[in-house]
């Protein structure tokens, strides 16, 4: 075996990683504690780490080249649905998030994400998301540690879920938009801020909680309005 195809399998064993974390985090909800809760969505952030970085790896390498018989892209499409759609919502209705007659609301993104993952344009020729690219891990994250009442809860979910069927334009955030450096930078400290909470060392939490929703807000801020007016 080459070098190139044993670094391509490499690659692939790194996305393949993401099973892994999504396994880990699927047995801590079925244990149900709060700090098991907890665990699990800091397994969810590992994985979404794995999946920022293992295209840039697959691309240095040249997986498709060494390995043209494995969909890499296929294999991340599979773990991406796990980590960021089935296992936070999972997540959420273990924790009763939204309670009482809103625990319905759950289903909206789950059937909203089996139609984002389904599109064959699920991307703009320039790199974009076309529609809410299904961001659950980071919906659960808040409404995990904010705790809004069950009927806030159940419109934040129905809400993401309808502009998930809505054709604009988001960012992929490892390619950065209209102000890529900016973008990336804020990403990393997010990652890092949200990694700190999640591990107990960002105190009081809910102060950096509240402080860490910056970048979601700049996200949608840019994919809403920044991207419209740049290629205005």
């Amino acid at each position: 075996m080459t070098r190139r195809r044993i670094l391509a399998w490499s690659v692939h064993a790194y996305t393949a990683l993401g099973l892994l974390l999504a396994a880990g985090a699927v047995i801590l909800i079925v244990q149900g504690g709060e700090g098991d809760l907890r665990r699990a969505l800091l397994l969810l952030l590992v994985a979404g780490v794995v999946d920022c970085t293992d295209g840039w790896l697959a691309r240095r390498v040249g997986v498709a080249e060494v390995l043209p018989h494995v969909d890499g892209r296929r294999l991340d499409d599979i773990i991406d649905f796990h980590t960021y759609v089935s296992i936070p919502l999972l997540l959420l209705w273990r924790a009763g998030i939204p309670a009482g007659g809103w625990v319905w609301a759950l289903l909206a993104p789950l059937l909203a994400s089996g139609y984002g993952f389904a599109q064959v344009e699920a991307k703009t020729r320039d790199g974009f998301f076309r529609g809410f690219p299904s961001y659950w891990n980071i919906v659960a994250f808040y409404l995990f540690f904010l705790a809004p009442p069950p009927w806030l809860s159940g419109v934040i979910l129905a809400g993401f879920a309808v502009l998930v069927f809505v054709p604009s334009p988001y960012l992929h955030p490892s390619k950065g938009g209209p102000w890529p450096a900016l973008t990336m930078t804020l990403g990393a400290v997010w990652t890092l801020l949200v990694l700190g909470i999640l591990v107990g060392v960002a105190r009081p939490e809910g102060v950096w909680v509240w402080v860490s929703l910056a970048f979601p807000i700049y996200y949608l801020a840019v994919s809403w309005f920044g991207i419209r007016r740049r290629s205005g």
